[in-house]
């Protein structure tokens, strides 16, 4: 135990005070939390009280630094979370934030899928989209859920596009239609689009340069 002998405004940050125990700087934390507990020169601390104002202190800091990275991009529950053990801050408290994080709708798994996926359905088939998110830690339910929601036919005219596109630059370099065909089905399977949407489109592609010429 010891007696609060000082508290001083910080003079970089004026939300934040410095706290002097029996004349030694003892610790560092929020205005609010001053105010809150009625903490005021000449009251007396013990280990339990500055353990709580530190927790508080320290809930605060991780839960403002989680809302500023959701105001550059949203996350999912395990990307914030990996953004926030980057920061320094304990699991316990990272916990408490992301509870208040999901019960205020600002994480939400299920609509970060459908966002990602309305995004990269542009130019990715379901394969890629689908081990993107697991990476990103949603369950398989939620993503099994949202790939069930994609038009096949607007992922084909999608597939199109671009194999359109590639197949252009491939015939720069390669005058074999069998090798052609081949890079640009394995191109699409990169993207991420399964066998059958694959060989439809190479198909197709080929088929329409054919005509052309």
């Amino acid at each position: 135990m010891g007696k609060i002998t000082k508290i001083e405004v910080q003079n970089k940050n004026k939300e934040r005070v410095n706290i002097y125990i029996d004349y030694n700087f003892s610790f560092a934390c929020d205005i609010e939390f001053i105010y809150k507990l009625g903490i005021k020169v000449n009251d007396f601390l013990d280990k339990s009280d500055i353990d709580e104002v530190l927790k508080d202190d320290e809930l605060k800091k991780c839960k403002n630094s989680a809302l500023k990275i959701i105001e550059k991009s949203y996350k999912s529950k395990k990307e914030m979370r990996e953004k926030l053990l980057a920061k320094g801050f304990t699991n316990d408290i990272i916990n408490s934030v992301l509870n208040f994080l999901e019960e205020y709708k600002f994480i939400d798994d299920t609509k970060y899928a459908t966002l990602y996926i309305k995004d990269k359905i542009k130019n990715q088939g379901r394969n890629k989209i689908k081990y993107s998110l697991i990476k990103k830690g949603l369950s398989e339910d939620i993503i099994e859920e949202n790939l069930e929601c994609i038009d096949k036919e607007y992922e084909k005219e999608q597939a199109l596009s671009i194999a359109i596109k590639r197949y252009e630059i491939l015939k720069k370099r390669e005058d074999d239609k069998y090798k052609l065909s081949q890079k640009l089905f394995r191109f699409l399977a990169t993207k991420g689009y399964d066998f059958e949407c694959c060989s439809e489109i190479v198909k197709k592609v080929v088929k329409r340069q054919d005509i052309w010429e």
